[in-house]
């Protein structure tokens, strides 16, 4: 294995939570074991924190939003701070790409390239403080000089999963931050590394104390702040079936939630697109982070002429795939997060070949990897659009190639799931790529390709979630809206509410 750098030297303080501005003791010594996914060995631990540990946040976010300065700074006030945690995370690349592996098996390279780009997404939001209308008059008013104000929706309880977390904390800190919220940001026990380096990233930005606190829960404890009516905002990315819950919790008190949710998402490739291509490009986005995204790429629908084609060139593009160690040079792709998670894998690949589907390659765990939680990139082909591989999310390196007669058969398949996350069509026709993209539901459609812009709007229709992240679209969640009618006999109140804009 190639050296690497001890865990456990990453992190400052990872038997605290971080509260209220500083490394707070937590109120009981349990901890989490984070384990490597290429080693199965510990690689470091953090504070387990309980439910006392939840209220001391809780507490100290709505404090910091009540009495404190951050909701009442200036948006350009609070987007100097977003340029300075970028700064911050700029300098801490490293220690960031080096822990990410550890964790979910994303291949090191992947990690730094990833990282690199986080900077980028504060500073995008930094740049919205000057351009959106937080202040304006708006078209359409009844009142002359009525003023809509865009106000923080509050304390915001921030739950984000395993896979890929500082992606995720840069989305929806960022925006959260520019509004003016104070945020609970709640690691996954799993992979509570990055939040951890976050969290010394706001210390040194200089954040206000309790705008931003972040702890590692397990899921009962994370309740807590579901339930907790100083919360006014959830942002939660995880499973379909935890953001059922999640949502049911915030309805019983009307509180504010978005999801980032599942997945099955559906390619659909014309008979005019040359299939090596496609299965080249569909191998490379299928293996990021060992398919342990949502937004990946599982489904891919092809013509019933075309299918065997097809088939032969993506377990070409698989079979050329290295498996092996992701701080290894010559590795394609890393192992699965940990080992519940490939026994996941493997079952429903068990399923697969119960149902029927011609299992074409991979499927099992990669000679000579006997440690580590490694798993084959695995194809299926002749795969029944209702059977349990093409309708489940897997979350891990499995194709299923389904074949059907037409385009608007193409059509009907991709939207046949629950899902509506990420889609593409593959084609050099643009007439029928613009039309098959407006008839996909889903969130996202790439055009020959797995294509995603977050600095437009990123999120799912049906239930891959509810709301969107990224750019205008996904501040405006963090932001509740409010009407200003000045009585008409003094309409100068208007200048008094600062930066109003017809």
């Amino acid at each position: 294995m190639p050296a690497r750098t001890d865990a456990t030297q990453l992190l400052h303080a990872p038997d605290r939570i971080f509260v209220d501005g500083s490394w707070a003791v937590p109120s009981a010594a349990a901890h989490f074991e984070v384990v490597d996914s290429a080693t199965e060995e510990i690689c470091y631990s953090v504070a387990a924190a309980s439910a006392s540990d939840v209220d001391r946040a809780v507490t100290a976010a709505s404090r910091a939003f009540e009495d404190g300065p951050w909701p009442r700074l200036s948006p350009a006030e609070r987007a100097g701070h977003l340029r300075v945690i970028a700064d911050e995370i700029e300098q801490r690349i490293p220690e960031f790409a080096e822990i990410w592996p550890r964790q979910s098996g994303i291949l090191h390279r992947s990690a730094t390239a990833s990282t690199g780009l986080i900077p980028g997404v504060f500073r995008a939001h930094a740049e919205l403080a000057g351009s959106f209308g937080f202040i304006e008059r708006p078209a359409g008013r009844l009142q002359p000089d009525s003023v809509l104000v865009r106000e923080p929706v509050g304390v915001v309880g921030a739950i984000i999963p395993w896979n890929a977390p500082l992606f995720l904390i840069a989305h929806k800190l960022a925006p959260a931050l520019l509004a003016g919220c104070t945020v609970v940001l709640k690691a996954a026990p799993e992979a509570p590394g990055e939040a951890y380096l976050f969290a010394e990233v706001a210390e040194a930005a200089g954040l206000p104390p309790g705008v931003v606190n972040v702890l590692a829960a397990d899921r009962d404890v994370s309740e807590r702040l579901v339930r907790d009516p100083r919360v006014d905002k959830i942002s939660f990315t995880g499973s379909t079936a935890a953001g059922r819950r999640i949502a049911g919790v915030m309805s019983e008190r009307i509180g504010r939630v978005t999801l980032e949710l599942g997945g099955k998402s559906a390619a659909v490739v014309l008979d005019d697109f040359d299939p090596a291509e496609a299965a080249r490009s569909l191998a490379a986005t299928g293996c990021s982070i060992t398919g342990q995204v949502c937004a990946s790429i599982t489904r891919v629908i092809v013509s019933r002429a075309r299918h065997d084609e097809f088939v032969e060139a993506m377990a070409d593009a698989y079979r050329a795939i290295t498996v092996g160690d992701p701080f290894a040079a010559e590795s394609d792709m890393g192992p699965l997060a940990m080992s519940r998670q490939r026994d996941r894998v493997e079952g429903l690949i068990a399923d697969g070949v119960a149902g029927g589907a011609r299992l074409v390659t991979g499927g099992r765990r990669p000679p000579g990897l006997d440690r580590g939680f490694f798993i084959e990139p695995t194809l299926f082909a002749h795969v029944d659009n209702s059977s349990t591989i093409a309708q489940e999310e897997i979350f891990g390196p499995v194709m299923s190639v389904i074949p059907v007669d037409r385009d608007s058969d193409a059509v009907r398949v991709a939207n046949d799931s629950i899902y509506g996350l990420n889609s593409a069509v593959f084609t050099h026709d643009l007439r029928r790529a613009a039309e098959i993209a407006r008839r996909l539901r889903a969130g996202t459609v790439g055009h020959n390709g797995f294509r995603t812009d977050f600095g437009v709007a990123f999120g799912g229709f049906k239930q891959s979630g509810l709301g969107r992240e990224g750019g205008r679209e996904g501040l405006l969640p963090y932001l509740e809206t409010k009407t200003v009618v000045p009585d008409p006999r003094d309409p100068a109140l208007s200048s008094y509410l600062g930066g109003a804009t017809s």
